[in-house]
């Protein structure tokens, strides 16, 4: 039997979605796993809704297009509001409680809650709210172990920006230890 993980990762242009993507999909190849990755832009780009899908697999992947995902890591207010609904029941959804003011309206749904704007703003620069989300999520998952992460990360971005790295790693340690869950409702 197959052990498919599918998520769906979420926000406005410019919020790192496609980067959260990214990085969580080289992480996968370090630690020997099959993934696939599909990106979605809205019209605007920076400032429209931007999406990426990643489809995870001990084998192979059957099919690499996500219409029901397992998980979702959902980053701003629209992103919930456009992707809620599409989760498999009894999944997992991780909201960015610094933007996102309304509860999930969904009572199935196991929810990641993380401020992580917040944590990215107090470490000195919000752009590494995605990987605060990353962190919260891949805590609480354990899809992945968090070192193998973090090598993804300085794979991806090292040789770009090595001062961002360390502050997105920061950022992925700090959220890991402040989200909170909320179970669902029986």
């Amino acid at each position: 039997m197959m052990n498919e993980t599918r998520i769906i990762i979420a926000g406005f242009g410019g919020q790192g979605a496609v980067a959260l993507g990214n990085v969580l999909a080289r992480a996968c190849m370090i630690e020997g796993k099959s993934v696939t990755g599909m990106v979605a832009y809205g019209p605007e780009m920076r400032g429209g809704t931007a999406s990426a899908t990643i489809v995870v697999c001990d084998d192979e992947i059957a099919c690499p297009f996500v219409e029901t995902p397992d998980h979702a890591i959902i980053l701003n207010q629209q992103s919930l509001d456009k992707f809620e609904d599409s989760i498999v029941p009894n999944g997992l959804i991780l909201v960015n409680t610094s933007i996102i003011r309304r509860p999930v309206r969904r009572t199935d749904l196991t929810q990641i809650q993380v401020a992580a704007t917040e944590i990215a703003r107090s470490l000195g620069s919000i752009k590494s709210a995605n990987m605060a989300a990353l962190g919260a999520f891949i805590q609480h998952t354990k899809l992945l172990r968090m070192e193998n992460v973090e090598r993804g990360m300085r794979e991806l971005f090292g040789g770009k920006n090595p001062v961002m790295v360390e502050t997105n790693i920061r950022a992925l340690r700090e959220a890991a230890q402040r989200f909170t869950l909320v179970q669902p409702k029986q």
